[in-house]
């Protein structure tokens, strides 16, 4: 039986196509998903680097065979010999293949697939075979949204951000489709004058998912022709056991670590959370000065991925170490996850913070506002060595895609709307990335650099807060202007009350309920109310509220924007409650009208959006919203604001009444 000659790997794209065509046909016509057809071409591909590895060959369809399996025949010759590769690639993969894997091919899948293939030597040196599985791999993963995927902008941005030596070891413990270790790879190749098989025993992967670690595989296979540290595993787990599957030890042991764990699910098991530190609850024991916390015994009911995760990434660096980590912006600002920022300050040096937009992962399949966490383990760091050192932030706000689920790339224009090329010929991608980047580079130099997406902060002065817009420079300012002007906290000047009303223990009593839009946020003024028996309130209702009290919103999209809701309750509203959305300012010790116009203010709005935390809906907690600078001019500008804001009541009080004074008439 003749056997077809064995050609170079053709260029980038007719090699794309090939991938494409593959999974396409195996789409189309074998009944699969999208990700089921991809699950059986990479057995295909892994068919065939087995072949050209052992030389064997066996990986091909005759003519007369492919003409009979077209024609509807099944061929068993052509079928017993691939299935023969199989079995040998089991026992060749055995960690990502099961013993009783089988092909879920039709023979004309299979045979389609082994004749696109072939003619090629995935064996040569060319780039072109790894590029064009990345590209394919891309495309097949965006359009099944994303579940393996980190935008490469971001991939690429943590390689650079930290700058990976030839001789370091580097690990992402939830590497997905191998997306940061690629990445790694190619930043290595084209940076250093490095023989590839020199990089590759420097590269590790854990990921949970067989399938994704089979795309991590090939995907550096076709690279460079060479198995990889990459294993399918809990990288949870007991690091022993770890460290078994990879044949040295793990922990403390890399020089980098590059990580997007998964976010949200919560890990249940007594067992493995007993292995974390941040397994345990974690009890405050600040004094006036110093915020402390100390582990408990008492383990979490469930503690989130994402964290258990940061506390792994830790254990794998080695003393000196460099990781990045991808987290949603509720870790870096919510009060109640002030416990693990303490934990991270305790176990390594904050070296950066880059705030992410929030359609990054749209495409991918999530709206999460996420940053990007750069630290340095080092945990005996005596104090002299960081009185100097500051920590860089910076925001992203280009991406260089959109961010709709398609994620198409953006490119520059000129001033009259035409695209940008550059000097061979390509449009250029619209993205600020690289400008952080350099940004960075300079900073490292000890250049002081301050923008307003980028910019340096005392590493002593980091407080309970790690994110972006809590310390940007704007707000910073603000504050200090403030202070220097001896304005005074909310809490000095009036009482925050937050006692729930006694009537919510009435079920059956009727009560006037007020929600954050029954407010006109341009007058004050609350509009409207609805009635409720108690017990049909919604849970949000909470406390009473009197004349003269003043209503502030804490919660909801608009706080800290000009759409924040503030309110001064008329006698018309004596006795309603409202929703805990609110706070109460009651028994002011300055004029009600003054702080009611400052609460409109651009000094009190910044503060609030600076203090402000949550994704899904931003709220102030009350020990931020009582710290929040009241800034007071002189008695006679007081009063003269005071006067004006009581006026423009009057005014509309007297507009009432006139609407009132027509009353009702009839044709």
């Amino acid at each position: 039986m003749q056997q077809p000659n064995i050609l170079e790997v053709q260029g980038e794209t007719s090699l794309l196509k090939k991938f494409s065509d593959i999974h396409n046909n195996i789409y189309a016509n074998d009944g699969l998903s999208a990700q089921q057809a991809l699950d059986e071409m990479l057995k295909i591909l892994f068919i065939k680097v087995l072949a050209e590895k052992e030389n064997t060959q066996d990986f091909f369809v005759s003519n007369e065979e492919f003409t009979e399996i077209k024609a509807g025949k099944k061929n068993k010759s052509f079928l017993i010999r691939i299935e023969n590769l199989f079995s040998k690639t089991i026992e060749s993969f055995a960690d990502i293949f099961q013993k009783n894997d089988k092909i879920k091919l039709s023979v004309n899948s299979l045979a389609f697939a082994v004749n696109k293939l072939q003619n090629i030597n995935f064996q040569n040196t060319t780039d072109a075979k790894g590029l064009a599985f990345q590209k394919f791999l891309a495309n097949t993963e965006k359009s099944d949204r994303g579940q393996f995927f980190t935008p490469e902008p971001v991939i690429d941005f943590c390689v650079q951000f930290l700058q990976p030596q030839p001789h370091q070891k580097i690990i992402d413990p939830t590497c997905g489709s191998g997306g940061f270790l690629f990445s790694a790879y190619q930043y290595l190749l084209d940076n250093f004058e490095i023989d590839k098989q020199k990089i590759i025993p420097n590269l590790f992967g854990i990921d949970i998912n067989q399938t994704v670690v089979k795309i991590a595989k090939m995907k550096l296979l076709l690279e460079c022709n060479t198995n990889l540290n990459i294993f399918t595993q809990n990288s949870l787990e007991d690091l022993d056991e770890l460290s078994l599957s990879f044949g040295q030890k793990i922990e403390n042991s890399f020089d980098i670590v590059l990580a997007n764990p998964p976010f949200g699910a919560k890990i249940t098991n007594e067992k493995l959370l007993k292995k974390y530190e941040l397994g345990y609850k974690w009890q405050n024991i600040s004094t006036p000065t110093q915020n402390d916390y100390t582990k408990t015994k008492i383990l979490h009911i469930g503690q989130t991925l994402e964290i258990l995760f940061i506390e792994r990434c830790l254990q794998l660096l080695k003393e000196g170490g460099k990781m990045a980590i991808v987290l949603p912006n509720g870790m870096f600002e919510n009060p109640s996850l002030e416990y693990l920022r303490y934990f991270i300050k305790q176990k390594a040096q904050v070296l950066a913070v880059i705030n992410l937009p929030q359609e990054t992962f749209i495409p991918f399949g999530t709206g999460v506002k996420t940053s990007i966490l750069f630290l340095q383990k080092n945990e005996n760091f005596p104090i002299t060595n960081i009185l100097d050192k500051q920590i860089f932030f910076g925001k992203i706000t280009k991406l260089g895609y959109q961010g709709n689920k398609n994620g198409n790339p953006i490119y520059q224009k000129d001033e009259f709307g035409s695209f940008l090329k550059d000097k061979n010929k390509d449009f250029i991608i619209d993205e600020d990335f690289s400008e952080v980047i350099k940004s960075y580079k300079l900073f490292q130099n000890n250049a002081t650099i301050e923008t307003e997406n980028i910019f340096s902060f005392p590493l002593t002065e980091l407080n309970g807060r790690f994110d972006f817009n809590y310390y940007a420079p704007q707000n910073r300012t603000l504050l200090t202007q403030l202070k220097k002007a001896n304005a005074v906290k909310l809490s000095d000047i009036c009482e925050i009350v937050k006692i729930k009303s006694k009537k919510l223990s009435l079920p059956n009593e009727i009560v006037n309920y007020i929600e954050l839009s029954d407010i006109n946020t341009h007058s004050y003024e609350i509009i409207n109310s609805d009635s409720y028996l108690v017990h049909e309130l919604p849970s949000r209702a909470s406390y009473d509220v009197y004349e003269n009290d003043i209503l502030t919103a804490v919660a909801g999209n608009s706080i800290g924007t000009s759409k924040h809701a503030n309110a001064l309750v008329s006698k018309d509203y004596e006795g309603s409650i409202c929703t805990n959305g609110f706070r109460i300012l009651r028994n002011c010790k300055i004029d009600k009208y003054y702080l009611l116009y400052y609460l409109r203010s651009e000094m009190f709005l910044k503060q609030v959006f600076m203090y402000r935390t949550g994704a899904a809906i931003p709220n102030i907690s009350d020990v931020d919203l009582s710290r929040i600078l009241i800034y007071l001019p002189d008695e006679n500008i007081l009063q003269d604001i005071s006067q004006k804001v009581r006026y423009s009541f009057e005014l509309r009080k007297q507009a009432k009444e006139e609407i009132q004074k027509i009353g009702n008439f009839s044709f």
